[in-house]
């Protein structure tokens, strides 16, 4: 049931209880908060117009970044307030992402659509800011007054105070609606009764424009939410193509292998059993002697066959899922670096998992880069690292070679960065002649 209405209760009844509601007591607390926020858009806004104006300064470019990222910061705050206590839940836009440079953090958040949207929310809520907090302080203020008239109608507390007060036209105004009699004061007490009773409904009709605002310019756009909804697709395309290779591995590795190792301990068995007999076969059975022959020499190619399909097939195990991966990306790493014919040195830093699809990516870049530094670079050393920087996984393949690898000169790079890109990671090269050849991926830890 809505906390605002009530299926098959009089609406008389609705309304009556409306105050004493938790809902209505978060909209006027929002309410109260607003002439804070009020003072917090032009100020902002001033310091947006006084970044404009001296960007061409030094300080000018970096003031203006700050700007737009406290302005995010701000709109989170206001996303928060505007869920917990107007019932605007909004969900969040997206991350600000950057590179690791410091020029990468400045261009990140002079372009950040989310901060500048909040800058403009700052600024457009002056109207509907105010309107929701006259409409608390009229309703609910105005109400308490006229309530407690009883208790004051003899002794109004405007009639004292400074000068200034009691000639103002406020107090004035006060004046003439304060009532003379009893009956007078007991009449205004039922009209404040009825005020507070209306206070809540009033208050969230005068809260929608703010609703509307915050809902329009704190949370994430349509393309952003376009953009959120084919993220989350492509990783669970992601999640379940890494999954149903793992269940391909399992299945290869414990049925067809199985039978594969099976099938050539059956063969060798038969060898032997082949060769025994041909050792206890008459010499004058002649003809039987070549066709045991025959038989030995079928057997023997079928195990040679048997055993090359068995390693090939172990072979294409590894390269769809190396069981190392299992225990994590170091642990295969290492055993990767372990196993290879050059010196490779491996330095890992990961004190979280990546997530699954995340680490065979990872793995198998840094395979087929350790692959490329034998074939192409004539290197005698090469080294690994992987760190968590910042949310990224950071891996870096680098080795003494001759240099001279270039992005798009074969299908290997190319290919890698096909491969990476499916889950927005990126690729650098740094490969002088000479050497040597550095090269850079970043990965997200979680997809």
């Amino acid at each position: 049931m809505d906390g605002r209405a009530g299926h098959g209760v009089p609406p008389w009844r609705v309304m009556a209880g409306a105050p004493l509601r938790g809902w209505a007591w978060r909209e006027l607390a929002y309410a109260l908060t607003m002439p804070l926020m009020i003072l917090v858009g032009p100020v902002y806004l001033f310091v947006v117009v006084l970044s404009v104006l001296i960007t061409t300064s030094v300080i000018g470019v970096p003031l203006l970044a700050l700007v737009v990222l406290g302005a995010r910061g701000l709109g989170r705050v206001n996303r928060a307030l505007a869920g917990a206590l107007a019932g605007a839940a909004i969900p969040p836009p997206p991350a600000l992402r950057s590179g690791p440079g410091v020029l990468d953090r400045l261009a990140a958040a002079l372009g950040d659509v989310t901060g500048w949207r909040a800058v403009l929310h700052g600024v457009a809520r002056l109207p509907a800011a105010a309107l929701a907090f006259a409409a608390a302080a009229g309703l609910w203020g105005l109400g308490l007054v006229l309530l407690t008239c009883p208790l004051w109608w003899q002794n109004p507390p405007f009639a004292a105070g400074p000068p200034w007060w009691r000639d103002s036209a406020l107090a004035a105004a006060l004046a003439t609606v304060t009532p003379g009699t009893w009956s007078g004061a007991l009449l205004m007490s039922a009209a404040g009764a009825a005020l507070l009773v209306a206070a809540p409904w009033g208050l969230h009709l005068a809260l929608a424009p703010e609703r509307w605002a915050a809902r329009a310019l704190l949370g994430p756009t349509r393309g952003a939410l376009r953009i959120r909804a084919l993220e989350q697709t492509r990783t669970r395309a992601v999640d379940e193509a890494a999954a149903e290779l793992r269940r391909i591995e399992r299945d290869l590795h414990d049925g067809t292998a199985a039978r594969l190792v099976t099938l050539a301990m059956r063969l060798g068995m038969a060898q032997e059993d082949l060769a025994h007999a041909a050792q206890t076969l008459p010499d004058d059975t002649r003809d039987g002697y070549e066709r045991l022959e025959r038989a030995r020499a079928l057997v023997d190619g079928a195990h040679r066959d048997a055993k090359d399909t068995l390693t090939e097939l172990r072979e294409l195990i590894h390269g769809i899922h190396p069981a190392a991966l299992d225990k994590g990306l170091e642990v295969a790493l290492a055993t990767l670096a372990a196993r290879h014919p050059l010196s490779v040195t491996l330095e890992a830093d990961l004190p979280r998992r990546p997530s699954p699809a995340v680490e065979s990516i990872a793995f198998f870049c840094t395979a087929e880069l350790l692959a490329n530094v034998v074939k192409h670079s004539g290197a005698r050393h090469a080294g690994v690292e992987v760190r968590e920087r910042q949310g990224l996984l950071r891996l870096l393949v680098r080795d003494d070679g001759t240099g001279g690898a270039v992005m798009g000169a074969g299908t290997g790079l190319s290919g890698l960065a096909d491969r990476i890109g499916v889950v927005d990671g990126r690729l650098a090269v740094h490969s002088p002649r000479g050497g040597p050849t550095v090269v850079t991926v970043e990965l997200p830890m979680y997809i």
